[in-house]
């Protein structure tokens, strides 16, 4: 294991491989509390909530200088209206990164990737740190890896339901195959579902509902910080392999005479 495991994405080391969300928490007074104990350098912001000429709840009030943007395209239905969002973000000073979700499906709230894959390929070339939320699809995420994308974000399960890692047979398609980092993104409800998640090589995880909606989101974010960190020592360590036979992790002859 190297002393220095930094992530490197869209031109920024990140020391902390969890980013989280400002979405769904009680009081926007929670966030920086939460961005202390997690300990978390990147955090999703719907551009709605973003209003510069607000005095008491302009939610970049709330989020420490250092902490690195990633505004989202949230309510976006197409490629034309999430580039539109991604440069409304940028000429507000929010940075170069940008999360593009585009949503057409309102039952299940599933990505659609065909208008995903065409908003990267404009914002990318726009130099746009483009971070895309996708169902777990490898042609897609080469695709997008092609296109310029800074990572590649699959869902874990469909947003804000907690349901963990119920594609991770695809995800791991991903991070085998993928040589931008691929972040697993929504649907992580629990810790260590988090260490999981990394545990099988993804290179972070955002977590956002598991956190905000906790009854003490200042501890679960410190939770998530070391499962996330307990997750990638693990698989740096490299995990032992699973067996189907059992195996006596002491020797059962030799210690009395026959």
């Amino acid at each position: 294991m190297t002393t220095d495991d930094a992530l490197q994405l869209g031109g920024v080391r990140f020391t902390s491989r969890l980013f989280t969300g400002t979405g769904k928490f009680a009081a926007n007074a929670q966030i920086p509390k939460m961005l202390a104990a997690s300990g978390s350098q990147m955090i999703t912001v719907a551009l709605r909530r973003i209003d510069a000429q607000a005095k008491q709840e302009n939610i970049l009030a709330y989020i420490p200088k250092e902490v690195t943007l990633l505004p989202n395209t949230s309510g976006a239905r197409t490629a034309e209206q999430a580039v539109r969002i991604a440069r409304i973000a940028r000429e507000a000073g929010c940075g170069d990164f940008i999360k593009i979700e585009v949503i057409t499906d309102m039952k299940y709230l599933m990505p659609d990737n065909w208008e995903t894959l065409k908003a990267t390929e404009i914002l990318a070339k726009e130099g746009f740190a483009v971070l895309p939320y996708v169902l777990p699809d490898l042609p897609l995420a080469k695709r997008l890896e092609n296109a310029g994308a800074a990572a590649v974000m699959p869902l874990g399960a469909p947003i804000g339901t907690n349901r963990g890692l119920e594609t991770k047979p695809l995800i791991e398609l991903l991070i085998e195959n993928c040589e931008v980092p691929v972040v697993v993104d929504a649907g992580i409800g629990r810790p260590s579902q988090a260490a999981a998640a990394m545990e099988m090589g993804a290179d972070a995880v955002l977590v956002n509902t598991a956190i905000a909606t906790a009854a003490d989101p200042e501890t679960m974010g410190r939770a998530f910080d070391l499962a996330v960190r307990a997750g990638r020592m693990a698989y740096l360590a490299r995990l032992a392999e699973e067996s189907s036979l059992a195996r006596a992790s002491s020797p059962l002859t030799g210690f009395l005479d026959d």
